[in-house]
């Protein structure tokens, strides 16, 4: 069974970062695909960055380019989104979802109907 934990969450004011770390357990060895979604209540949710474990470039949503860095530690099946730079409306619940088995792909990896599993979230508040 895969289980996806996400933790790093908290309040910041904007312009300040966070760093979000997703740890992935139950994933078999080899290629797995982890994204990071966020969501504003009553809003669909949105793919935020994605990256492939084992290597494999990371993509990201128009909106955070340049501001977030998605990174992996392949020993402890985690990944990391770094984020920088915090704006108002990166306020959200953030998400990370996993496929096994599977290359991230800049095109599929925006659907979150690609995704297999999801962890419960973490909650990102920025203020000015």
């Amino acid at each position: 069974q895969v289980q996806l934990a996400e933790s790093g969450g908290g309040s910041v004011q904007a312009g300040g970062g966070l760093r979000l770390s997703c740890a992935a357990s139950g994933l078999t060895l080899g290629i797995n695909c982890l994204g990071w979604f966020r969501q504003i209540s009553g809003h669909k949710r949105e793919m935020v960055a994605s990256i492939s474990t084992g290597d494999g470039p990371a993509f990201y949503a128009d909106s955070v380019k340049g501001r977030f860095t998605a990174s992996r530690d392949n020993a402890k099946n985690t990944v990391f989104l770094q984020m920088a730079s915090l704006k108002l409306e990166d306020t959200a619940m953030y998400f990370c979802a996993a496929r096994p088995n599977s290359y991230c792909d800049s095109l599929a990896t925006r659907n979150e109907d690609w995704f297999r599993y999801w962890g419960h979230g973490t909650q990102v508040t920025v203020s000015s």
